[in-house]
């Protein structure tokens, strides 16, 4: 046979997909956390509709499938009546993302007001969760602290949890950045995706811990994707070049989870391993060095057999 480039990498990354699959689930069972949870804890997993190419309701039948609790998506009232129907026939909870884009405060904070009301407000399912993009990492701390404010007194007059999000170009896009809104905000509450944050650092945050457990000990929600010192997103969990990340990331999510099991409090967690260009391509063709969907079902049953 002809050497074929594109049949020689797909060729390598199947074999290296199941030669190391069943190591990652041997790692994800052996050290599942022992710890007796307190009345009251409880995993919910989502599942990202970022990278699916069908439609709502396609997506909530095949979460639903493989045996997610809910799903996690930008709101967006053009979907409303197609997502509430396929949320209440497939039975899954939904948590929302709101943000606002635009680069001056007052148009920025006012959208970010609206789609936000929007999301918890709409009558059809309340969300189990709004996660927000806050802010800009160039406003300043006082602009910044107006997000906080308003998502405070807004969860508190809803009932519906809002949680800032670890992310790049916002407000908590850095350890260091963010252990000032930590430590001046003891309400704020956080979605943790530390996949960010080391990919700012260009570390495994190694010399960061103490503001580590600080997020820790404010995170609600968790985005587990698994980034590192060059990037947001390792091409694929499984292969054994990544354990030093994976490994990293499990134990920051074995702190949390025993907290939560020690509180008996319910922690979600969104599997969001994103498409290209998050997720490495193979040069010239464009085709992603690993199945997305597959890896996040993976994700969610990693999570399964160590927390539960």
């Amino acid at each position: 046979m002809p050497y074929n480039r594109r049949n020689f990498i797909e060729r390598s990354v199947a074999v290296t997909t199941a030669l190391f699959l069943s190591s990652l689930e041997g790692f994800a069972s052996s050290v599942a956390a022992v710890q007796k949870p307190s009345a009251g804890f409880g995993l919910k997993i989502m599942a990202p509709y970022w990278g699916f190419s069908g439609s709502v309701t396609e997506f909530c039948r095949k979460a639903k499938a493989d045996g997610y609790d809910g799903i996690e998506l930008l709101w967006s009232p053009d979907i409303a009546r197609e997502l509430f129907a396929a949320l209440s026939k497939y039975e899954l909870e939904v948590g929302f993302l709101c943000r606002g884009d635009e680069p001056a405060l007052p148009a920025h904070f006012s959208t970010f007001q609206k789609v936000l009301r929007e999301a918890v407000e709409h009558q059809s399912q309340r969300p189990l969760y709004v996660n927000v993009h806050s802010g800009k990492d160039f406003f300043s701390y006082e602009d910044n602290k107006k997000f906080i404010d308003f998502t405070i007194k807004y969860a508190r007059e809803t009932g519906v949890p809002i949680y800032h999000e670890t992310h790049r170009s916002r407000m908590l896009y850095s350890a260091p950045a963010s252990r000032l809104y930590l430590e001046q905000n003891p309400d704020l509450r956080i979605t943790l995706d530390i996949s960010h944050w080391c990919n700012v650092s260009e570390s495994l945050l190694e010399d960061q811990a103490e503001t580590v457990a600080l997020a820790i000990s404010r995170t609600d929600h968790v985005h587990s994707r698994v980034g590192h010192a060059e990037g947001p997103q390792v091409g694929d969990p499984r292969a054994p070049e990544w354990q030093p990340a994976v490994e990293a990331h499990f134990a920051w999510w074995d702190s949390l989870v025993a907290l939560k099991k020690a509180e008996g409090k319910t922690l979600t967690m969104l599997t969001e391993f994103g498409p290209p260009s998050y997720m490495p391509t193979i040069p010239f063709t464009n085709k992603p060095v690993a199945d997305q969907w597959a890896i996040n079902v993976f994700m969610m049953q990693a999570w399964k057999k160590r927390y539960l």
